[in-house]
């Protein structure tokens, strides 16, 4: 029987594949969230010139190298009339990082913007807790801050939390995966002399309707009857789980994935799909089980992290959420308890990444409805800092923020056309047990700077703090 590490080769290999087939490169060693996979490979290399790697997986790592080396070929011509062309005006660049650290010191803030954010902070607002930071990305330095250090309950900004720490651990090529394979002959009956099986990952979009193409992927094979057995191998067997803090009506309200519902209704719906495509499966042939060697590839389905990422912060999804906290989880603890792991996880970006060390910042769960939650406005600024500073996910977050009055969660909010088009943000809000109402983006100020921005309100109702909201953006964005 193969192991869970055995498996975990297997989507390491075809992680890696992915990555070389979009980016025509092995994974550059420069970036943090691109080690796991490049350190992979050269494991796995160094095993082969040893002589300790098995013939299949050999030969699946010669074919990954020989697609690498013809890529790199054509990618070398290309660098080298690149750089023909560059040499003219090599004079003229300027790549020095401590100069571009020292340009960066010194651009000044918007003295302006400070003044309109001072007179927001000491406007007359409704009772409840209050507290907004504002950094220039442009100048990398602070603009204004109200108890901007405070603790308060993040709701769904914890999503942006969860992204770009997954974004980083994963990495932005992480694409989630799906498998039916077979082994054995099939007979002119149709009848498979030999096994099926089915590796089900952490897909979270995954619907009993997109097992469709598995079952027709066994049938143009010319299988109409198993004559075996049907492995089933699931990540996660339980269904998802309430989180203690979450209330009753969180998980029953919420529409996760076919793989989250455990693995009952992983099996039943797979048998429904193999028997509406004539394949003869009976209920004793199924098995949950790990995927042994010597099965061949029969068909494969991959989602990009970017489709889970979108929904998770333009529509708010806590399963999309809380799937990417599963999906940290299962990578840093196979055998674990993927939540508290990820938990865990996000935990120690905050504390080593980020450097906030606060006790009062409380992590509980990926998505935000536990109301135990704690971030602070200056926590979550320097969170879209990070992000926004890293080349790899800077487009995450330009192009899957909810945009003001078009899309997502701001569909409907900052519509004004002092406001409509140019914020991005992660919106949060929870109105049980009392008002939670949180904001926070990107937008560009009258200067042409970047800024960071985060409101965070509670304790009051959340029409008042989506005002406060909508003051904080005119401000930030004001002509």
């Amino acid at each position: 029987m193969a192991t869970k590490n055995e498996e975990r080769w297997r989507e390491n290999y075809a992680q890696l594949k992915a990555y070389i087939e979009e980016h025509h490169q092995l994974p550059d060693k420069k970036k943090v969230e691109n080690r796991g996979l490049l350190n992979w490979w050269k494991y796995n290399r160094r095993l082969v010139k040893q002589g300790k790697l098995d013939t299949e997986r050999t030969a699946l790592l010669k074919a990954l190298g020989a697609m690498r080396d013809s890529m790199r070929a054509s990618f070398f011509i290309m660098t080298l009339c690149l750089l023909a062309a560059s040499c003219s005006r090599r004079g003229a660049v300027q790549t020095d990082t401590g100069k571009a650290a020292a340009e960066t010191d010194t651009i000044a803030v918007d003295t302006a913007l400070q003044g309109r954010l001072a007179a927001f902070a000491g406007r007359p607002r409704p009772d409840g807790k209050f507290a907004f930071h504002v950094f220039d990305l442009t100048a990398d330095k602070p603009v204004y801050g109200c108890n901007d250090t405070t603790a308060l309950p993040a709701a769904s900004c914890i999503k942006l939390l969860t992204g770009i720490a997954g974004l980083r651990l994963l990495g932005t090529a992480y694409h989630y995966w799906n498998g039916i394979f077979a082994r054995g002959t099939v007979a002119p009956d149709g009848t498979l002399h030999g096994d099926l099986a089915f590796r089900g990952g952490l897909d979270p979009q995954l619907t009993s309707e997109d097992l469709r193409p598995f079952a027709q992927a066994v049938r143009r094979r010319g299988v109409r009857r198993l004559g075996g057995r049907l492995l089933v191998s699931l990540t996660i067997t339980e269904p998802v789980k309430s989180e203690e803090h979450w209330f009753p009506w969180d998980l029953s309200f919420s529409r996760y994935g076919l793989l989250y519902k455990g693995a009952p209704g992983v099996i039943r719906h797979l048998k429904a799909a193999l028997r509406a495509q004539g394949v003869a499966v009976a209920d004793s042939q199924v098995t949950l089980a790990h995927i042994p060697r010597g099965f061949r590839c029969l068909h494969v389905s991959r989602r990009p992290i970017d489709d889970v990422v979108r929904r998770m912060w333009k529509n708010s999804a806590n399963t999309q959420a809380t799937a990417m906290l599963y999906t940290i989880g299962c990578r840093l603890s196979p055998d674990g308890n993927p939540v508290a792991a990820g938990a865990d996880y996000l935990r120690s970006f905050l504390r080593d990444t980020l450097r906030f060390t606060s006790p009062s910042l409380t992590i509980h769960d990926g998505c935000g409805l536990c109301t135990h939650n704690r971030l602070s406005p200056a926590a979550l600024t320097a969170l879209l800092r990070y992000g926004y500073r890293d080349p790899s996910i800077r487009p995450f977050l330009e192009r899957n923020l909810a945009v003001a009055g078009t899309d997502g969660t701001l569909a409907r909010e900052l519509t004004s056309p002092s406001t409509r088009g140019k914020i991005r943000a992660k919106t949060g809000t929870l109105s049980h047990p009392y008002g939670i109402s949180s904001l926070a983006g990107l937008c560009q100020a009258k200067n042409g700077h970047a800024l960071a921005f985060a409101i965070m309100d509670s304790e009051m109702s959340v029409l008042d703090a989506r005002v406060l909201q909508r003051r904080l953006c005119e401000a930030l964005t004001k002509e």
